[in-house]
Protein backbone atom coordinates (compact mmCIF):
# COMPACT_ATOMS: atom_id res chain seq x y z
CA UNK A 1 0.00 0.00 0.00
CA UNK A 2 2.52 2.35 1.03
CA UNK A 3 5.04 1.25 -1.31
CA UNK A 4 8.18 0.73 1.15
CA UNK A 5 10.60 -1.18 -0.70
CA UNK A 6 9.84 1.13 -4.25
CA UNK A 7 11.02 4.03 -1.58
CA UNK A 8 13.81 2.63 0.28
CA UNK A 9 12.29 2.73 3.00
CA UNK A 10 11.18 0.16 5.92
CA UNK A 11 8.25 0.05 8.49
CA UNK A 12 10.44 0.64 11.60
CA UNK A 13 12.14 3.96 10.35
CA UNK A 14 8.68 5.07 9.19
CA UNK A 15 7.15 4.86 12.41
CA UNK A 16 9.83 6.36 14.63
CA UNK A 17 9.87 9.32 11.80
CA UNK A 18 6.07 9.73 12.32
CA UNK A 19 6.51 9.88 15.91
CA UNK A 20 9.64 12.23 15.99
CA UNK A 21 7.51 14.23 13.43
CA UNK A 22 4.39 14.57 15.99
CA UNK A 23 7.14 15.35 19.20
CA UNK A 24 8.60 18.00 16.55
CA UNK A 25 5.31 19.83 15.66
CA UNK A 26 2.58 19.38 19.15
CA UNK A 27 3.53 22.37 19.72
CA UNK A 28 0.66 23.34 17.53
CA UNK A 29 -1.99 22.61 19.53
CA UNK A 30 -1.75 24.89 22.43
CA UNK A 31 -0.40 27.17 20.27
CA UNK A 32 -3.15 27.51 18.49
CA UNK A 33 -5.52 26.95 21.30
CA UNK A 34 -3.84 29.69 22.62
CA UNK A 35 -4.56 32.24 19.69
CA UNK A 36 -8.02 31.12 18.65
CA UNK A 37 -9.03 31.42 22.33
CA UNK A 38 -8.20 35.18 22.13
CA UNK A 39 -11.30 35.07 20.41
CA UNK A 40 -13.35 33.90 22.71
CA UNK A 41 -13.50 30.43 21.60
CA UNK A 42 -14.13 27.61 24.33
CA UNK A 43 -10.20 26.33 24.81
CA UNK A 44 -10.80 22.88 25.29
CA UNK A 45 -13.30 22.48 22.32
CA UNK A 46 -10.51 24.12 20.09
CA UNK A 47 -8.04 21.77 21.52
CA UNK A 48 -10.22 18.66 20.49
CA UNK A 49 -10.86 19.87 17.41
CA UNK A 50 -7.59 21.18 16.04
CA UNK A 51 -6.00 17.79 17.13
CA UNK A 52 -9.20 15.61 15.66
CA UNK A 53 -8.80 17.92 12.22
CA UNK A 54 -4.98 17.71 11.83
CA UNK A 55 -5.57 13.38 12.29
CA UNK A 56 -8.17 13.82 9.58
CA UNK A 57 -6.44 15.77 7.17
CA UNK A 58 -3.25 13.81 7.53
CA UNK A 59 -4.96 10.68 7.05
CA UNK A 60 -5.73 12.16 3.61
CA UNK A 61 -2.16 13.02 2.93
CA UNK A 62 -1.38 9.38 4.11
CA UNK A 63 -3.62 7.28 2.51
CA UNK A 64 -4.71 9.38 -0.74
CA UNK A 65 -1.54 10.67 -1.39
CA UNK A 66 1.30 8.76 0.45
CA UNK A 67 3.59 11.78 2.02
CA UNK A 68 5.85 11.73 4.92
CA UNK A 69 3.71 15.33 5.16
CA UNK A 70 1.51 16.00 8.30
CA UNK A 71 -1.00 18.87 8.84
CA UNK A 72 -1.75 21.06 11.35
CA UNK A 73 -3.21 24.15 11.75
CA UNK A 74 -1.68 27.22 10.08
CA UNK A 75 0.89 29.73 11.66
CA UNK A 76 -0.61 32.46 10.11
CA UNK A 77 -4.36 32.74 8.76
CA UNK A 78 -5.21 31.87 12.63
CA UNK A 79 -2.95 34.85 13.67
CA UNK A 80 -5.01 36.35 11.29
CA UNK A 81 -8.13 35.49 12.14
CA UNK A 82 -7.71 36.57 15.88
CA UNK A 83 -5.63 39.86 15.83
CA UNK A 84 -6.80 41.40 12.39
CA UNK A 85 -10.01 40.85 12.56
CA UNK A 86 -11.51 43.03 15.01
CA UNK A 87 -14.50 45.06 16.42
CA UNK A 88 -12.87 48.33 14.58
CA UNK A 89 -14.01 46.16 11.09
CA UNK A 90 -17.04 45.27 11.98
CA UNK A 91 -16.41 41.37 13.37
CA UNK A 92 -18.02 41.59 16.59
CA UNK A 93 -17.89 37.74 17.52
CA UNK A 94 -16.17 34.63 16.86
CA UNK A 95 -18.70 32.99 15.01
CA UNK A 96 -18.64 36.04 12.58
CA UNK A 97 -14.61 35.53 11.66
CA UNK A 98 -15.30 31.16 11.42
CA UNK A 99 -18.27 32.22 8.78
CA UNK A 100 -15.51 34.26 6.96
CA UNK A 101 -13.00 31.86 7.28
CA UNK A 102 -15.28 29.38 5.59
CA UNK A 103 -16.28 31.27 2.86
CA UNK A 104 -12.55 31.30 2.10
CA UNK A 105 -12.30 27.73 2.44
CA UNK A 106 -15.15 26.77 0.60
CA UNK A 107 -13.30 29.02 -2.88
CA UNK A 108 -10.34 27.61 -1.91
CA UNK A 109 -11.54 24.28 -2.09
CA UNK A 110 -12.48 24.78 -5.60
CA UNK A 111 -9.48 26.54 -6.66
CA UNK A 112 -7.50 24.06 -5.24
CA UNK A 113 -9.47 21.59 -7.58
CA UNK A 114 -8.95 23.50 -10.56
CA UNK A 115 -5.79 25.42 -12.64
CA UNK A 116 -6.69 28.52 -10.74
CA UNK A 117 -5.03 27.85 -7.94
CA UNK A 118 -1.39 27.02 -10.16
CA UNK A 119 -2.64 29.89 -12.22
CA UNK A 120 -2.59 32.16 -9.41
CA UNK A 121 0.53 31.43 -7.80
CA UNK A 122 2.22 31.47 -11.10
CA UNK A 123 1.09 35.24 -11.23
CA UNK A 124 3.22 35.91 -8.39
CA UNK A 125 7.27 35.85 -8.65
CA UNK A 126 9.38 34.02 -6.65
CA UNK A 127 11.00 37.18 -5.13
CA UNK A 128 7.40 37.87 -3.96
CA UNK A 129 6.37 34.95 -2.21
CA UNK A 130 9.58 34.99 -0.58
CA UNK A 131 8.73 38.10 0.31
CA UNK A 132 5.55 37.51 1.97
CA UNK A 133 6.82 34.85 3.84
CA UNK A 134 9.21 37.08 5.50
CA UNK A 135 6.80 39.24 6.40
CA UNK A 136 4.59 36.78 8.01
CA UNK A 137 7.66 35.39 9.96
CA UNK A 138 7.92 38.85 11.24
CA UNK A 139 4.07 39.09 12.22
CA UNK A 140 3.97 35.77 13.88
CA UNK A 141 6.73 36.39 15.45
CA UNK A 142 5.38 39.37 16.75
CA UNK A 143 2.22 37.69 18.03
CA UNK A 144 4.78 36.21 20.39
CA UNK A 145 6.53 38.75 21.76
CA UNK A 146 3.10 40.84 22.49
CA UNK A 147 1.34 37.88 24.00
CA UNK A 148 3.89 37.30 26.38
CA UNK A 149 4.30 40.67 27.56
CA UNK A 150 7.77 41.55 25.99
CA UNK A 151 6.21 43.85 23.98
CA UNK A 152 3.83 46.34 25.55
CA UNK A 153 1.91 49.54 24.17
CA UNK A 154 3.25 52.91 25.12
CA UNK A 155 1.20 55.93 24.74
CA UNK A 156 4.24 57.33 24.14
CA UNK A 157 6.55 55.26 21.90
CA UNK A 158 3.51 53.23 20.25
CA UNK A 159 5.13 49.90 22.17
CA UNK A 160 7.98 49.70 24.43
CA UNK A 161 9.70 46.57 26.28
CA UNK A 162 7.52 45.12 28.75
CA UNK A 163 8.06 44.91 32.63
CA UNK A 164 10.63 43.15 34.41
CA UNK A 165 8.56 43.28 37.18
CA UNK A 166 6.15 40.82 35.28
CA UNK A 167 7.66 37.29 36.13
CA UNK A 168 5.68 36.01 32.45
CA UNK A 169 8.25 38.50 30.99
CA UNK A 170 11.12 37.18 32.26
CA UNK A 171 10.68 33.50 31.93
CA UNK A 172 9.54 34.15 27.98
CA UNK A 173 12.45 35.92 27.32
CA UNK A 174 14.75 33.00 28.89
CA UNK A 175 12.61 30.43 26.83
CA UNK A 176 12.95 32.14 23.48
CA UNK A 177 16.86 32.52 24.12
CA UNK A 178 16.92 28.84 25.43
CA UNK A 179 14.97 27.59 22.19
CA UNK A 180 17.79 29.77 20.21
CA UNK A 181 20.27 27.82 21.80
CA UNK A 182 19.32 24.06 21.37
CA UNK A 183 18.17 25.60 17.55
CA UNK A 184 21.73 26.36 16.96
CA UNK A 185 23.40 23.19 18.51
CA UNK A 186 25.91 21.51 16.83
CA UNK A 187 23.51 18.02 17.38
CA UNK A 188 21.36 17.36 14.89
CA UNK A 189 18.40 15.76 17.22
CA UNK A 190 18.75 18.73 19.44
CA UNK A 191 18.69 21.39 17.09
CA UNK A 192 15.13 19.74 15.16
CA UNK A 193 13.70 19.42 18.48
CA UNK A 194 14.42 22.84 19.35
CA UNK A 195 11.22 24.29 19.69
CA UNK A 196 9.52 21.13 21.74
CA UNK A 197 12.28 21.41 24.08
CA UNK A 198 12.36 24.69 24.67
CA UNK A 199 8.44 25.23 24.85
CA UNK A 200 8.82 22.53 27.50
CA UNK A 201 11.38 23.93 29.61
CA UNK A 202 9.37 27.25 29.47
CA UNK A 203 6.29 25.47 30.72
CA UNK A 204 8.06 23.92 33.50
CA UNK A 205 9.20 27.03 34.53
CA UNK A 206 6.27 28.93 33.93
CA UNK A 207 4.14 26.51 36.00
CA UNK A 208 6.60 26.77 39.06
CA UNK A 209 6.42 30.24 39.04
CA UNK A 210 2.59 30.23 38.71
CA UNK A 211 2.14 27.35 41.62
CA UNK A 212 4.40 29.63 44.11
CA UNK A 213 2.26 32.90 43.41
CA UNK A 214 -1.09 30.39 43.82
CA UNK A 215 0.17 28.96 47.19
CA UNK A 216 1.11 33.27 48.07
CA UNK A 217 -2.60 33.80 47.37
CA UNK A 218 -2.32 35.57 43.87
CA UNK A 219 -5.78 35.12 42.13
CA UNK A 220 -6.35 33.25 38.66
CA UNK A 221 -6.73 37.27 37.40
CA UNK A 222 -3.37 38.11 38.85
CA UNK A 223 -1.89 34.87 36.90
CA UNK A 224 -3.27 35.39 34.07
CA UNK A 225 -2.03 39.09 33.78
CA UNK A 226 1.92 37.78 34.21
CA UNK A 227 0.24 35.62 31.35
CA UNK A 228 1.36 32.60 33.27
CA UNK A 229 -0.95 29.00 33.04
CA UNK A 230 -3.26 28.18 35.58
CA UNK A 231 -2.81 24.54 36.94
CA UNK A 232 -5.37 21.87 35.56
CA UNK A 233 -5.66 21.00 38.82
CA UNK A 234 -6.87 24.16 40.03
CA UNK A 235 -10.75 24.57 40.48
CA UNK A 236 -10.84 27.42 38.41
CA UNK A 237 -9.19 26.76 35.38
CA UNK A 238 -11.85 25.15 34.04
CA UNK A 239 -10.83 22.21 32.25
CA UNK A 240 -11.53 18.77 31.83
CA UNK A 241 -10.11 15.97 30.15
CA UNK A 242 -11.81 14.30 27.47
CA UNK A 243 -13.33 16.31 24.26
CA UNK A 244 -14.72 18.75 26.19
CA UNK A 245 -15.75 21.66 24.97
CA UNK A 246 -16.50 20.28 21.51
CA UNK A 247 -19.90 21.64 21.43
CA UNK A 248 -19.20 25.05 22.14
CA UNK A 249 -17.00 24.94 18.60
CA UNK A 250 -18.65 22.92 16.56
CA UNK A 251 -20.67 23.92 13.49
CA UNK A 252 -20.39 27.58 15.30
CA UNK A 253 -21.37 26.73 18.61
CA UNK A 254 -24.93 26.03 17.66
CA UNK A 255 -25.17 22.51 19.80
CA UNK A 256 -24.28 24.07 22.84
CA UNK A 257 -27.00 24.30 24.88
CA UNK A 258 -25.88 26.14 27.71
CA UNK A 259 -24.16 28.72 25.08
CA UNK A 260 -26.85 30.42 24.00
CA UNK A 261 -26.01 30.74 20.34
CA UNK A 262 -29.00 30.39 18.47
CA UNK A 263 -29.98 29.42 14.58
CA UNK A 264 -31.24 33.09 13.83
CA UNK A 265 -28.19 33.89 15.38
CA UNK A 266 -26.05 32.88 12.53
CA UNK A 267 -28.31 33.46 10.27
CA UNK A 268 -28.29 37.20 10.90
CA UNK A 269 -24.23 36.98 11.67
CA UNK A 270 -24.14 35.36 7.72
CA UNK A 271 -25.91 38.53 6.98
CA UNK A 272 -23.64 40.58 8.71
CA UNK A 273 -20.73 38.95 7.14
CA UNK A 274 -22.02 39.28 3.41
CA UNK A 275 -23.21 42.51 3.78
CA UNK A 276 -20.09 43.87 5.69
CA UNK A 277 -17.64 45.11 2.91
CA UNK A 278 -14.63 44.41 4.80
CA UNK A 279 -15.63 40.90 4.83
CA UNK A 280 -14.57 40.33 1.21
CA UNK A 281 -11.22 42.04 1.56
CA UNK A 282 -10.61 39.82 4.66
CA UNK A 283 -11.51 36.44 2.67
CA UNK A 284 -9.48 37.57 -0.43
CA UNK A 285 -6.68 38.03 2.33
CA UNK A 286 -7.07 34.36 4.28
CA UNK A 287 -7.13 32.98 0.80
CA UNK A 288 -4.22 34.94 -0.44
CA UNK A 289 -2.15 34.12 2.79
CA UNK A 290 -3.49 30.08 2.38
CA UNK A 291 -2.34 29.76 -0.96
CA UNK A 292 1.17 30.60 -0.64
CA UNK A 293 1.51 29.39 3.01
CA UNK A 294 0.56 25.43 1.93
CA UNK A 295 2.46 25.59 -1.26
CA UNK A 296 5.40 26.42 -0.37
CA UNK A 297 5.48 23.83 2.25
CA UNK A 298 4.44 21.04 0.06
CA UNK A 299 6.65 21.82 -2.29
CA UNK A 300 9.59 22.56 0.45
CA UNK A 301 8.55 19.30 1.94
CA UNK A 302 8.17 17.57 -1.51
CA UNK A 303 11.48 18.15 -2.42
CA UNK A 304 13.65 16.97 0.51
CA UNK A 305 11.83 13.75 0.08
CA UNK A 306 12.64 12.91 -3.21
CA UNK A 307 8.66 13.24 -4.50
CA UNK A 308 9.89 15.83 -6.91
CA UNK A 309 11.45 15.23 -10.14
CA UNK A 310 14.80 16.97 -11.81
CA UNK A 311 11.79 18.97 -13.97
CA UNK A 312 10.44 20.19 -10.85
CA UNK A 313 6.59 18.34 -10.78
CA UNK A 314 5.39 16.47 -7.99
CA UNK A 315 3.94 13.14 -8.29
CA UNK A 316 0.58 13.13 -6.88
CA UNK A 317 0.21 16.55 -6.94
CA UNK A 318 -3.38 16.65 -6.85
CA UNK A 319 -3.76 13.88 -4.40
CA UNK A 320 -1.51 15.91 -2.26
CA UNK A 321 -3.31 19.54 -3.43
CA UNK A 322 -6.50 17.54 -2.01
CA UNK A 323 -5.18 17.30 1.57
CA UNK A 324 -4.91 20.66 2.07
CA UNK A 325 -7.76 21.69 0.45
CA UNK A 326 -9.99 19.48 2.38
CA UNK A 327 -8.55 21.47 5.56
CA UNK A 328 -9.48 24.81 4.45
CA UNK A 329 -12.73 23.42 3.43
CA UNK A 330 -13.84 21.79 6.71
CA UNK A 331 -11.95 23.33 9.82
CA UNK A 332 -13.85 26.26 10.16
CA UNK A 333 -17.42 24.57 10.36
CA UNK A 334 -15.38 21.70 12.50
CA UNK A 335 -14.08 24.54 15.25
CA UNK A 336 -10.59 25.41 13.99
CA UNK A 337 -8.28 27.31 11.98
CA UNK A 338 -7.61 25.97 8.49
CA UNK A 339 -4.83 23.19 8.33
CA UNK A 340 -1.56 23.04 6.10
CA UNK A 341 1.14 21.37 5.35
CA UNK A 342 3.69 21.81 8.46
CA UNK A 343 7.78 22.15 7.34
CA UNK A 344 8.03 20.10 10.31
CA UNK A 345 7.66 17.22 8.53
CA UNK A 346 11.03 17.78 7.26
CA UNK A 347 12.14 16.52 10.72
CA UNK A 348 10.42 13.37 9.82
CA UNK A 349 12.02 13.02 6.31
CA UNK A 350 15.39 13.55 7.22
CA UNK A 351 15.21 10.38 9.77
CA UNK A 352 14.35 8.61 6.53
CA UNK A 353 10.48 8.84 6.23
CA UNK A 354 9.38 8.44 2.95
CA UNK A 355 5.83 7.01 2.59
CA UNK A 356 2.70 7.73 3.91
CA UNK A 357 3.18 5.10 6.66
CA UNK A 358 5.24 8.06 8.77
CA UNK A 359 2.03 10.82 8.21
CA UNK A 360 0.02 7.44 9.25
CA UNK A 361 1.46 7.33 12.45
CA UNK A 362 1.35 11.52 13.19
CA UNK A 363 -2.43 10.96 12.59
CA UNK A 364 -2.73 8.64 15.29
CA UNK A 365 -0.78 10.65 18.02
CA UNK A 366 -3.12 13.24 16.97
CA UNK A 367 -5.94 11.50 17.52
CA UNK A 368 -4.56 10.44 20.76
CA UNK A 369 -4.13 14.04 21.91
CA UNK A 370 -7.49 15.08 21.56
CA UNK A 371 -8.53 13.05 24.62
CA UNK A 372 -6.06 14.88 26.47
CA UNK A 373 -6.56 18.78 27.02
CA UNK A 374 -5.41 19.35 30.48
CA UNK A 375 -1.96 18.27 30.16
CA UNK A 376 -1.83 20.42 27.16
CA UNK A 377 -3.10 23.25 28.52
CA UNK A 378 -0.43 24.77 30.63
CA UNK A 379 1.06 24.95 27.32
CA UNK A 380 -1.50 28.12 26.12
CA UNK A 381 -0.11 30.56 28.29
CA UNK A 382 1.53 34.12 26.66
CA UNK A 383 4.78 33.32 28.07
CA UNK A 384 5.16 29.88 27.10
CA UNK A 385 3.76 29.93 23.63
CA UNK A 386 5.77 32.49 23.14
CA UNK A 387 9.38 30.82 22.31
CA UNK A 388 7.44 28.78 19.96
CA UNK A 389 5.56 31.49 18.13
CA UNK A 390 9.36 33.36 17.68
CA UNK A 391 11.46 30.75 17.04
CA UNK A 392 8.95 29.63 14.10
CA UNK A 393 8.50 33.18 12.73
CA UNK A 394 12.76 33.61 12.93
CA UNK A 395 12.98 30.07 11.26
CA UNK A 396 10.08 31.28 8.34
CA UNK A 397 12.54 34.54 8.13
CA UNK A 398 15.52 33.15 7.87
CA UNK A 399 14.35 30.49 4.77
CA UNK A 400 12.94 33.70 2.95
CA UNK A 401 16.29 35.72 3.63
CA UNK A 402 18.27 32.75 2.26
CA UNK A 403 16.73 32.64 -0.86
CA UNK A 404 16.13 36.37 -1.61
CA UNK A 405 19.33 38.83 -3.58
CA UNK A 406 19.37 41.20 -1.37
CA UNK A 407 22.30 42.74 -3.28
CA UNK A 408 19.45 43.96 -5.54
CA UNK A 409 17.84 47.45 -4.26
CA UNK A 410 14.36 46.76 -5.52
CA UNK A 411 13.98 43.60 -3.80
CA UNK A 412 15.50 45.27 -0.88
CA UNK A 413 12.59 48.56 -0.77
CA UNK A 414 9.76 45.78 -1.17
CA UNK A 415 10.95 43.36 1.52
CA UNK A 416 11.41 46.47 4.00
CA UNK A 417 7.66 47.97 3.06
CA UNK A 418 5.94 44.70 3.25
CA UNK A 419 7.24 43.73 6.55
CA UNK A 420 7.46 47.03 8.07
CA UNK A 421 3.37 47.26 6.52
CA UNK A 422 2.85 44.00 8.46
CA UNK A 423 4.30 44.54 11.40
CA UNK A 424 3.47 48.07 12.17
CA UNK A 425 -0.25 48.04 11.22
CA UNK A 426 -0.77 44.24 12.44
CA UNK A 427 -1.90 43.06 9.11
CA UNK A 428 -0.83 40.71 7.28
CA UNK A 429 -2.95 41.45 4.69
CA UNK A 430 -2.04 45.13 4.85
CA UNK A 431 1.85 44.16 4.43
CA UNK A 432 1.07 42.14 1.17
CA UNK A 433 -1.44 44.87 -0.36
CA UNK A 434 1.18 47.51 0.16
CA UNK A 435 4.30 45.31 -1.06
CA UNK A 436 2.46 43.83 -3.98
CA UNK A 437 1.50 47.54 -4.93
CA UNK A 438 5.16 48.47 -4.04
CA UNK A 439 6.70 45.45 -6.44
CA UNK A 440 4.35 46.82 -9.44
CA UNK A 441 5.23 50.45 -8.68
CA UNK A 442 9.11 49.98 -8.65
CA UNK A 443 9.31 47.29 -11.44
CA UNK A 444 7.42 50.08 -13.68
CA UNK A 445 9.73 52.56 -13.21
CA UNK A 446 12.51 50.33 -13.65
CA UNK A 447 11.03 49.62 -17.19
CA UNK A 448 10.46 45.90 -16.06
CA UNK A 449 7.12 45.82 -16.48
CA UNK A 450 7.26 42.10 -18.46
CA UNK A 451 7.71 40.87 -15.68
CA UNK A 452 4.66 42.00 -14.22
CA UNK A 453 1.90 39.60 -15.07
CA UNK A 454 -1.68 40.83 -15.64
CA UNK A 455 -3.21 38.84 -12.63
CA UNK A 456 -0.70 40.48 -10.17
CA UNK A 457 -2.17 43.83 -12.17
CA UNK A 458 -5.48 42.54 -11.04
CA UNK A 459 -4.56 41.63 -7.30
CA UNK A 460 -3.23 45.01 -6.81
CA UNK A 461 -6.42 46.80 -8.20
CA UNK A 462 -7.91 44.27 -5.66
CA UNK A 463 -6.11 45.19 -2.84
CA UNK A 464 -6.40 49.19 -3.81
CA UNK A 465 -10.22 48.56 -4.12
CA UNK A 466 -10.01 46.80 -0.46
CA UNK A 467 -7.98 50.51 0.77
CA UNK A 468 -10.48 52.52 -0.85
CA UNK A 469 -13.53 50.73 0.95
CA UNK A 470 -12.07 50.42 4.25
CA UNK A 471 -11.51 54.18 3.90
CA UNK A 472 -15.46 54.24 3.29
CA UNK A 473 -16.37 52.08 5.84
CA UNK A 474 -14.39 54.07 8.50
CA UNK A 475 -15.95 57.57 7.02
CA UNK A 476 -19.76 55.99 6.82
CA UNK A 477 -19.57 54.51 10.58
CA UNK A 478 -18.39 57.81 12.06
Amino acid sequence: MFHLKERKTNVKTEIIAGLITFIAMCYILPVNTSILGAMGMDKGGIFAMTALMSCAVTLIMALVANYPVVLSAGMGLNAYLAFTLGSNLGFTSWQQKMILLTIAGIIFFVFSLTPIRKILLEAIPKKLQLIISLALGGFIALVGLKSSGIVAANVSTIVSLGSFTNPGVVIALIGIFVTLLFMFAKNKTLSQLAIPFGLLITAVAASVTSIILRSTGATVNTITGYNLPIMPWDPESGVSFGLSGIDKVFMYGLFDTAGGYTIEQFGNDIVKVLANPASYIAIFSLMFVNLFDTTATLLAVGTNAGIIDENGKMSNYRRAVLADATGALLCAPMGTSTLTSFAESNVGIEIGARTGLAALTAAGMFLLSSFIFPIFSIFTAGCVTAPALVSVGLLIISSSVKNLKFEERDIIFVAFITLLFTVLTYSIATGIGFGVIAYIIIYLIQGKHKEITIPLYVIAGLFIVSFVLTAVMEVMSK
